[in-house]
């Protein structure tokens, strides 16, 4: 491309790095500059180096600014690359770019919505060029290479600090948790997603850059097996930055472990650790700021806690933990004295952190005390012990903290690695690397050094793997292999690295007894000083530089050989290790310091003291360097091995702004890793590379007319590129792809936009010229009848302007002289009236002014008062009127409202109790007052008198001369007498006082209650009144508010169901999965004992009971699986109520049945009193017969099944002990279930056996009516009495045997016929009867005495209550006890409402039951009497006419269909199993369902409930195991949804509910079932067909998916509209045409024909059908709606007439299948709405404003979103201004959108299932012999 006028280029610029400039003039061979004008129009002489003929970088065209992969630009150099990526950043929000294979990810310091659950599964299944650039595509890259190619992977993170790299790679491994799983429960993918808090908290700190700055690196391999789950992991760390722990610069923290622990020291269990703030310690201070703005490091210390826990560490560890590090704060506060030598120091033995030291390790005060302050020194022939200087000391306690935590450190870093280890075998793993990136400071150290070499081998990696890509694409398209000459950096790595490289010589002079820094960077000046990659400083001589392949690097000697030694005294490791702790001995102990290098990132290199130790010490003599080169070998080894896919991650500024980039920062950056070596490798071969379709597509407007004949579009390319590129090494053929150089997909846009340019005015030329010939006819025209009418116009208007002229003049005349006359009165007027006033005014200025201005003064004074106080008195008015307005409103509002009422009547009514309450307590006082004061009357009348005879004893017993002495006592008595009659009449008159008042009160509170009262009414009728209106306006919102809730719980119940097949397959499959690992058949159910509903044992059978039985819940245990049983716990509970209540129900039931046998016992004649008495005899005899009989072999079953049951739990428990830590609580579980279920059965059998009872007694009663001889024995259930032996026998028998007794004669002679054996039998018989008589009483009474028991504690509990309550009564206040004892009794009569109701309820259901066994009852009766009728008519018409013989006329088919029990299972297989729908092709739809409900039919109709129950059991049963056999075939699940619905419907009309019977025919009517309440079938066959809806939608989804995305965005359904753009690396998949996934919308249109077809066919309900197209055009509408917002290339204005295409294509077939009332359209409206934004103006306010209304059913971030990836196909189209899209913004931003972007087109609506009843009576259907039924028989 020449650089002539207008070409647009880059030139250097020192602020923004590159800048945009445009030719003004052409630019010729030979020329000393360039005329630019610069973006900001000033101009510009741009010098050229002529030489070396440098010109500066051409521009690319707008076309490809913002390309998703930076390859795809025509022009690829450094400000290209920076231009996108900061057009994408900056304008789009996009923060992933692809270049080449690396994915550059720029840190937004913002959140983004777009790594939700919904975007994992939008990338999940698809290739890396489908979708735009995220980590979420590596990720998934990665997998699917793993997968496909059988090969380990790797994720290689590398960035600055806070550039995103943990970030990135947390949601890397959060990518393969999510869409991979795990392979057992061990939940080791959420331990995977548990390691990162914690290594965040042991491993990050603040820095400068960044607030979470990993300061080590780390490798996670995360493991798969065969199945690709996940089923461990592993992590590696390198490098951990120790020196943090004891030094942190300004403005920068310690590792945030520490910080968490002191903000948590609060909590009781860390007392001990006796931590305060963080500003406290000095190891935790030194930054300054020990808070990090918007994070809360207590609550950051709870989730690390809980992390830790996750991960298996256990609480004791864990306080160990904290205890260590704890353990450092305080050795970071330990003061140290300098002597006055100032050789020696020492510390405090009062110093408390000392002491909390030595306190939380574990070891001696006195020894740690003394080893801080001293060393050993050890030779050949002696040990000396040596003082140290205070900088000595200080440095060996940083060096003791810095091991101690490194120690912790790997440790913890073990255990994780130990909590992520499995057992399994692994298959293969995908390690994700989080690694430092380049860095370079003002000051560079070891760590700096250690980093970039580890960068330097990365790089080697990457530049080697990027080669060897270009050179497999070039050979597997056949194009001639040319060498790219890359930059590599061996050399740079071997001065590094090599023999006596720069790590060597660190090493050698750190085992030199006296090596300095100084000294080993002289060797390096000596030894290096040649190399190209090796500097010395001009100024320094303590300094080197490095020039790496980022940067040079200037690194400070200074601490080298300190760092790499990491010196730590040896007699205090030998202190920590005799610690009293266990894990502090072991973070110290030998073993411990010999483990492999690969997991820790340095070693200590402890001092021997004594010379045996030399060898075990081996390993610490390793320095970190050595260590850290060791270690990086093998990761690069990994590496090597798996196929790496590199994320490269920019910091875009360093103030951490939001989406602020710094174009500096980011070249810095892009240079460093690597990004900018990738561009130069794909620019120097063929970077741009487009396959022969796509080439064709885009540039077919270049191709000449005779050239388009040809078919073969490689043909026409070729001849298109040869015809348009000269120069052959310009591009280059391959075998799928046409290789172009760099610069010509630019000069080939450049030829088309000239083309389509060309056409463009060419177009415009003509159209124009058309537009000016039409307009200037249209203007001669109009000019000329213009013309015409205008001098019409004109001539008339001059004759009348004459004749007005003249007119004019004669008015103007006589208009001047009247207004002159006027002027002149008017002047003369004034002048007289001027003059009187004015003489007036002279005359009486002097006078009268004072006065006038006094009352003119006073009268305006007045009148301004009285205007503003009008106004005032206006303004309250009104302001009053307003408020009263108000209050008016208010209190009619209020008086309005029941509620209000409802609370004055309850204030009311309370404040009446309480006045009355009042009155009572008062009388109660006074009358308590009177009591009180006869008391005090009596006793001092009693007082008095016995004073009276003291005195009389001590006048008579004492002399005369103490006679005043009592005179005075007397006269004290008499003072306090008459004291206490005066207090008497005080309170007398207070009483009577009180008194009065109170009746007075009492009467007032009388009249205000009759008052009160009358209000009460009033209130109650508005109150009524009101309540109508409000219930009529409430009615209509309940409704809809019930609709809603009736929708989302249909949702949730359906939901439940798709979970529980889910589980139920899931189920069955571990149960395959666990026969075959077995090898041995487990535990198996006997066959007498299975229950004949296998995997829905959970729903209820028909019974005379309304529970399951007990088998039914033990098979319901075996089923779902000993893990699962604890779900069921509370239905198991509710069923054991139910069963309770059940019994006690029946207990009634029994006693009311014992009474009427009473009855009619008594109502039977007198003169058989005995045999009544037998025959109650003779039922207690043949019920306890039956119990023992049954119940043993009961028991012998249960204890078989039991045994077995134990013994496979036992095996499974011992065989997956590892795997399920659960199993012996379900285990536990299980028995207790089987123990409950024991317990029923017991009641269970006891009442069948009371029924059989029931049952002999009534065939004796009836037997014993007829016959004269009733029998004893009714039944033979007993081995020994084979005989019919009567009652009169039996008592012969008996007298015999007693006479013969008596009489002694001879045995032989009385057994002489047998009589002896008759006789001995009636007597056993009679023994019998009689011990069954007297144990039933016993019964009876002991029951009888039992409940008055009960009853007599339960009146002695509720005394003991009442009397509680009444002396909590007695110590409240009267206005407390009246509201107590309201509440009292409204809870008391709430309990008995409530136990009333549930009376009543269980009376209406025995109601109900006995109801309809009489009709059962009343229906055989009447059977029977017809029968008998008939039968006895026929006898008739038989014996008159004998003669004649009359053929029997068959009966009509009544719809009923008669099978036999062993022919059930060969009626499953042929209707159900083994049933294919093509055999029913012309026959009746849902003719399977149709005979299933004759069968059931007949079943009813003899009333064989145990016939129904096997036969819909199996049914279901079957229609399972068809459906689990076919799970993919469209067919036949839709077959057996049609006949399942139609089997419910046919439950559903033949009912007997009227509910069901409104649009049935009288024959109808009659095939009703008689019998049966088949009511919890249908909800079982409900259930059934949302489980086969569910897997129809599943199958219909799965067909359709996969064409939806290549139909709808991107097969051309109109040809020539879309154009293709450059794609660069990252080929889309799909753009093939000979591709398999190539789909165009008529496939989509087939396949959904292909459905209704089906659907119809077979016969499925016209409503079902439209749910089922609902659902699936809701799934087309969100795949491709998803597939919109995460796709750039498809968002533009052709995809948006496209999609409308389509759109108006799938609703016109809509249409033509009359399916347009399903609501599909409706779930399209997103869809149409995202396609017409495509479409419309994208620049005005007005534009914004449209787009807001119209877009309703798209949330913000959709809008948004599809606004930011808007991509113009051409050049003639412009971009989505970023001030257009903050516009949109404002205005949507009070819309309360969620915060999902993404549809989830998982979502399944409720499906309904509306009643269909069938036209079709039952005895018009025909069987087809195809069905091979010939055993069932019509009846």
């Amino acid at each position: 491309v020449s650089y002539s006028i207008y070409t647009r280029v880059w030139i250097p610029d020192p602020d923004e790095v590159w800048r945009s400039a445009e030719l003004t003039k052409d630019y010729k061979e030979g020329d000393k500059s360039l005329q630019l004008r610069l973006e900001d129009e000033t101009v510009q002489e741009y010098p050229v180096d002529v030489q070396n003929n440098q010109l500066p970088f051409l521009r690319n065209p707008d076309i490809l600014v913002g390309e998703n992969d930076l390859t795809a630009l025509s022009y690829l150099h450094e400000p290209a690359v920076l231009h996108n990526l900061k057009v994408r950043f900056l304008e789009s929000n996009h923060i992933y770019t692809y270049c080449g294979i690396v994915l550059v990810a720029i840190n937004p310091y913002d959140q983004l919505p777009i790594y939700g659950q919904d975007v994992i599964y939008a990338y999940s299944g698809q290739n890396m060029g489908d979708m735009d650039p995220h980590i979420f595509a590596v990720a998934e890259e990665a997998y699917k290479q793993m997968a496909r190619d059988e090969k380990n992977q790797s994720i290689i993170v590398s960035g600055e600090s806070g550039a995103g790299k943990t970030v990135s790679a947390k949601y890397a491994m959060r990518y393969f948790t999510t869409v991979s799983g795990s392979a057992s429960d061990t939940n080791i993918e959420e331990k995977v997603l548990a390691s990162s808090p914690i290594m965040e908290a042991i491993g990050n700190a603040k820095t400068t850059r960044n607030d979470n700055s990993s300061r080590f690196g780390k490798y996670i391999q995360i493991g798969f097996d065969k199945r690709y789950r996940i089923i461990g992991a592993n992590m590696r760390t390198y490098l951990l930055e120790k020196s943090r722990v004891v030094f942190q610069a300004d403005d920068e923290r310690n590792y945030h472990i520490f910080y968490q622990l002191c903000a948590a020291a609060s909590l009781p269990e860390f007392k001990e650790l006796a931590l305060t703030c963080a500003e406290d310690f000095f190891y935790t201070s030194q930054g300054g700021n020990t808070v990090i703005e918007g994070v809360d490091d207590a609550e950051d210390f709870e989730k690390t806690r809980q992390a830790f826990t996750l991960v298996g560490v256990r609480e004791s560890h864990q306080i160990s933990i904290f205890k260590i590090i704890a353990s450092i704060l305080h050795l970071g506060n330990v003061e140290i004295e300098a002597e006055r030598d100032g050789e020696s120091c020492r510390v405090s033995p009062e110093d408390e952190h000392l002491s909390d030291f030595c306190r939380l390790l574990g070891v001696e005060h006195s020894q740690m005390e003394h080893w801080l302050c001293h060393r050993k020194l050890v030779t050949t022939s002696e040990t000396y012990v040596k003082t140290m200087s205070l900088q000595q000391v200080v440095n060996a306690r940083d060096a003791l903290a810095k091991h101690i935590y490194a120690q912790l450190f790997h440790w913890i870093v073990e255990h994780v690695n130990k909590a992520l280890h499995t057992s399994l075998k692994q298959h293969s793993f995908i390690g994700v690397l989080d690694i430092y990136g380049f860095e370079t400071f003002e000051v560079n150290s070891f760590e700096q050094f250690c980093i970039n070499y580890a960068n330097e081998k990365l790089q080697q990696q990457f530049n080697s793997h990027v080669f060897k890509l270009e050179q497999e694409e070039y050979m597997k398209e056949q194009i001639p292999w040319t060498l790219i000459d890359f930059y590599d950096n061996q050399p740079c790595i071997d001065l590094i690295e090599a023999k006596l490289g720069i790590l060597d010589l660190l090493d050698e002079e750190c085992k030199v007894p006296r090596g300095t820094d100084q000294n080993w960077t002289q060797k390096l000046y000596d030894r290096h000083s040649g190399s190209q990659h090796f500097q010395k400083p001009r100024m320094s001589n303590k300094a080197f530089i490095v020039i790496h392949f980022a940067d040079k690097v200037e690194y400070l000697s200074d601490g080298f050989l300190e760092k790499n030694r990491d010196t730590v005294y040896e007699e205090q490791i030998n202190i920590l290790k005799a610690s009293k702790f266990p894990l502090v001995a072991d973070l110290f102990h030998d073993g411990k310091d010999s483990a492999p290098a690969t997991t820790a990132s340095s070693k200590i290199n402890i001092r021997p003291s004594r010379r045996p130790m030399k060898a075990s010490n081996k390993e610490h003599k390793k320095t970190v360097g050595y260590q850290f080169r060791s270690s990086l070998h093998l990761l690069m080894e990994t590496l090597n091995a798996t196929t790496p896919h590199y994320v490269r991650c920019i910091k875009p500024n360093d103030e951490k702004l939001p989406f602020h980039f710094n174009s500096k920062r980011a070249v810095q950056q892009l240079r460093a890793c690597g990004v900018l070596e990738t561009i130069r490798i794909s620019a120097a071969g063929y970077p741009s590379r487009w396959s022969y379709h796509d080439f064709f597509n885009r540039y077919r407007v270049l191709v000449k007319k005779k050239d388009l004949a040809n078919a073969d579009k490689k043909a026409i390319c070729r001849s298109v590129l040869e015809s348009l590129i000269k120069d052959p090494d310009k591009f280059q053929f391959g075998r799928t792809k046409i290789f172009f150089r760099a610069g010509q997909v630019a000069y080939l846009e450049k030829l088309r936009a000239d083309k389509f340019r060309a056409a463009t005015i060419m177009i415009q030329k003509t159209v124009r010229g058309w537009l000016q010939k039409q307009k200037y006819r249209r203007l001669k025209g109009a000019t000329l009848t213009l013309q015409r009418h205008c001098r019409g116009h004109l001539a008339r208007r001059l004759a009348k302007h004459l004749r007005r002229t003249r007119a004019a003049v004669v008015l103007q005349k006589q208009y001047r002289m009247q207004r002159a006359r006027r002027a002149y009165q008017r002047v003369r007027r004034a002048a007289v009236v001027i003059q009187a006033f004015a003489r007036g005014m002279f005359v009486l200025r002097e006078h009268k002014a004072t006065v006038i201005q006094k009352h003119v003064r006073g009268w305006m004074a007045r009148r301004r008062f009285q205007r503003l106080r009008g106004a005032a008195i206006v303004i309250q008015c009104g302001f009053r009127r307003l408020k009263a307005k108000q209050a008016l409103k208010a209190l009619r509002i209020e008086a309005r409202s029941a509620e209000h009422l409802k609370r004055l009547n309850v204030g009311m009514e309370n404040k009446i109790v309480q006045l009355q309450r009042k009155i009572d307590d008062q009388n109660k006082e006074v009358k308590t007052l009177s009591e009180q004061l006869s008391a005090i009357t009596s006793a001092h009348a009693m007082e008095v008198e016995k004073l009276k005879k003291e005195v009389a004893c001590y006048q008579q017993s004492q002399d005369e001369d103490r006679g005043p002495q009592l005179q005075e006592e007397v006269e004290s008595l008499r003072t306090e007498l008459q004291r206490a009659h005066s207090e008497r009449k005080v309170l007398e008159d207070t009483h009577t006082r009180e008194k009065d008042e109170l009746k007075k009160r009492v009467a007032d509170l009388e009249q205000e209650n009759a008052l009160l009262k009358d209000e009460k009414e009033q209130l109650n009728n508005q109150i009524l009144c009101q309540s109508k209106d409000e219930f009529a306006q409430n009615s209509v919102k309940e409704n809809l508010m019930m609709k809603k809730e009736l929708e989302e719980e249909r949702s949730r119940y359906q939901n439940l169901v798709k979970e529980y097949s889910r589980l139920e397959q899931r189920y069955d499959n571990l149960r395959d999965e666990m026969t075959i690992l077995k090898q041995t058949p487990g535990h198996r159910r006997n066959p007498s004992n299975q229950s004949s509903l296998e995997s829905d044992s959970n729903y209820p059978s028909i019974s005379t009971s309304e529970v399951g039985d007990t088998e039914d819940t033990l098979q319901q245990v075996e089923e779902i699986g000993l893990e699962k049983a604890a779900m069921d716990m509370t239905v198991f509970l509710k069923l054991q109520k139910r069963v309770r209540e059940l019994e006690q129900e029946r207990k009634k039931l029994q006693v009311q049945l014992e009474k009427k046998e009473q009855q009619d016992g008594k109502g039977v004649p007198a003169e058989q009193p005995s045999n009544d008495s037998d025959l109650d005899q003779d039922a207690d005899l043949a019920y306890n017969s039956l119990k023992r009989q049954e119940l043993e072999s009961e028991n012998k079953k249960l204890k078989n099944e039991l045994n077995e049951l134990r013994k496979a739990v036992a095996d499974q428990a011992s065989e997956h002990s590892p795997a399920a830590a659960g199993t012996p609580d379900s285990y536990s579980l299980l028995l207790n279930q089987l123990r409950l279920a024991n317990e029923e059965l017991e009641v269970r059998k006891e009442e069948v056996l009371i029924l059989r009872t029931q049952i002999v007694s009534a065939d004796q009663r009836r037997l014993a009516g007829k016959g004269s001889e009733p029998n004893i024995n009714a039944r033979t259930s007993w081995p020994n009495s084979e005989k019919h032996v009567d009652q009169e026998d039996a008592i012969e028998a008996y007298h015999g045997v007693c006479q013969t007794n008596s009489k002694t004669e001879d045995w032989g002679y009385l057994n002489e016929d047998g009589e002896l054996g008759l006789a001995y039998q009636g007597l056993k018989q009679v023994a019998r009867l009689l011990e069954a008589q007297l144990q039933a009483q016993s019964r009876e009474h002991e029951e009888e005495v039992d409940n008055l028991k009960a009853q007599l504690e339960a009146l002695k509990e509720e005394m003991d209550r009442q009397q509680q309550t009444f002396c909590q009564t007695l110590l409240l206040s009267p206005e407390a006890q009246v509201e107590f004892g309201i509440q009292q009794e409204m809870s008391q009569l709430t309990n008995e409402n409530l136990d009333l109701k549930e009376l009543v309820e269980k009376l209406e259901k025995n109601e109900r039951k006995l109801k309809k066994q009489l009709k059962i009852y009343m229906k055989k009766v009447q059977d029977l009497e017809a029968a008998q009728a008939l039968a006895q008519s026929e006898r008739k018409r038989h014996e008159l006419n004998r003669q004649v013989t009359v053929q029997r006329k068959e009966k009509d088919f009544q719809g009923m269909l008669e099978y036999h029990k062993e022919d059930e299972a060969l009626l499953i297989r042929n209707l159900v199993t083994e049933l294919k729908p093509q055999t029913l092709a012309g026959a009746v739809p849902c003719l399977p369902a149709y005979i299933l409900y004759m069968c059931i039919r007949h079943a009813d109709y003899v009333n064989d409930d145990l016939k129904v129950h096997a036969l819909l059991t199996s049914t279901i049963n079957g229609i399972k195991k068809v459906l689990k056999k076919h799970n993919e075939d469209f067919e036949m699940t839709s077959f057996w949804l049609s006949n399942t619905c139609r089997l419910l419907h046919c439950l559903k009309q033949y009912s007997g509910d009227e509910g069901f019977m409104t649009q049935n025919t009288a024959k109808q009517n009659e095939h009703c079932l008689k019998n049966f309440d088949l009511t919890e079938y249908r909800q079982v066959l409900s259930d059934l067909s949302i489980q086969i809806y569910q897997q129809l939608i599943k199958i219909a989804e799965g067909l359709l998916q996969p064409m939806i995305v290549s139909a709808m965005l991107e097969n051309e359904s109109i040809q020539g509209l879309s154009g293709v753009k450059p794609t660069g690396y990252r080929k889309r998949t799909s753009s093939m045409p000979e591709g398999d996934n190539s789909y165009c919308l008529e496939a989509i249109i087939r396949q959904m024909n292909s459905f209704h077809t089906v659907m119809c066919d077979q016969g499925l309900d016209p409503e079902i059908i439209l749910q089922v197209f609902r659902q699936l055009f809701y799934m087309i509408n969100a795949v491709t709606l998803n597939n919109l917002l995460l796709r750039k290339d498809v968002c533009s204005w052709s995809t948006g007439m496209q999609l409308r295409y389509n759109i108006s294509q799938l609703e016109e077939w809509l249409r033509g299948r009359n399916l347009h009332q399903s609501g599909a359209v409706e779930t399209m409206e997103p869809l149409i709405q995202a396609a017409q934004l495509l479409q419309l103006k994208k620049k005005s306010p007005e534009d914004a404003e449209a787009i807001c209304s119209l877009c309703t059913a798209l949330s913000t971030q959709q809008i948004v979103k599809i606004l930011n990836l808007y991509t113009p196909l051409n050049e003639f189209e412009e971009r989505v201004t970023v001030a257009f899209i903050r516009t949109i913004q404002a205005q949507l931003q009070d819309r309360n959108d969620p915060q999902q972007l993404l549809l989830d087109f998982k979502h399944m609506f409720p499906v309904l299932f509306p009643f269909n009843p069938s036209s079709l009576t039952m005895d018009s259907i025909h069987i087809p012999a195809c069905l091979n039924l010939e055993f069932l028989n019509e009846v």
